[in-house]
């Protein structure tokens, strides 16, 4: 019997790897990606694995594009058809700052990582699926994770900022392609969420959260971002694509 089977990058911790968990719990077997085999990488396989689900262990860099096929390869031989691609995978700034101060390897690192990369990634699984047969009775989707920040403006990470502003016309731009092949597309935004990229300055935020910053007064936590992923991996918001999902506590409702 076929089951629903996801990649998600950037999952041995944090949001990808909440995300792998939600999935295995609703029956998927799961691609964990990270750049290197290591002992976070096991315990995170471990703690899918103990939901039940089978588990690949995808170690690769996103940002090497021509790999992307061949792993792919891989984790279907082992595993199945992909039939959920979560885009997770993510670098921060080199250095917070003046963007009259950003460098050209900064820029670099932060566009080839959170756009390119989930670009041509979505593209290979993409072309896969359209290449064979589907399931009629499984969910086909991509949820890409970008920021909040790809409409909020974050001066002192601008590069940043750019690069998840791209990610985001980027998930338009599949939903648009892929909507008449029932592939659904989704923009997962979210807020302040108490990870290692925001370890260091999640204390400050942490207050401003309850100071008034976000209309639930707390930082989010992974696990509040991967039900949503589960959400829209699953069908549970049908007849739905190429929305933004913010998952920041009301952060980014305007008001006076």
């Amino acid at each position: 019997m076929s089951k629903q089977v996801a990649l998600v990058t950037g999952s041995s911790r944090g949001i990808g790897l909440a995300a792998a968990k939600e999935l295995a719990a609703a029956g998927f077997d799961i691609a964990l990606n990270t750049l290197q085999q290591d002992a976070e990488l096991e315990a995170a396989a471990a703690e899918v694995e103990a939901l039940g689900a089978k588990v690949f262990r995808a170690v690769f860099d996103v940002s090497q594009i021509d790999r992307h096929d061949a792993i792919l390869r891989d984790i279907e031989a082992d595993l199945g058809p992909i039939t959920t691609l979560v885009n997770n995978a993510g670098v921060g700034v080199l250095s917070r700052g003046d963007p009259l101060d950003v460098t050209e390897d900064s820029f670099d690192r932060c566009l080839n990582v959170n756009a390119k990369a989930m670009f041509f990634l979505t593209q290979s699984f993409a072309k896969r699926r359209l290449a064979a047969d589907r399931n009629p009775g499984l969910s086909y989707a991509i949820v890409n994770v970008t920021s909040s920040n790809a409409t909020a403006v974050a001066e002192p990470r601008s590069e940043y900022a750019a690069s998840k502003a791209a990610a985001a016309m980027i998930s338009k731009c599949f939903a648009a392609r892929l909507g008449r092949e029932g592939i659904a597309v989704y923009d997962v935004q979210p807020g302040l969420i108490a990870t290692e990229m925001t370890k260091a300055v999640i204390d400050t935020y942490q207050k401003r959260a309850e100071d008034g910053l976000c209309l639930l007064p707390r930082v989010g936590q992974p696990e509040d971002v991967g039900k949503v992923i589960a959400s829209l991996a699953t069908n549970k918001i049908p007849y739905t694509t190429g929305q933004v999902i913010s998952v920041d506590g009301g952060m980014l409702v305007p008001r006076f």
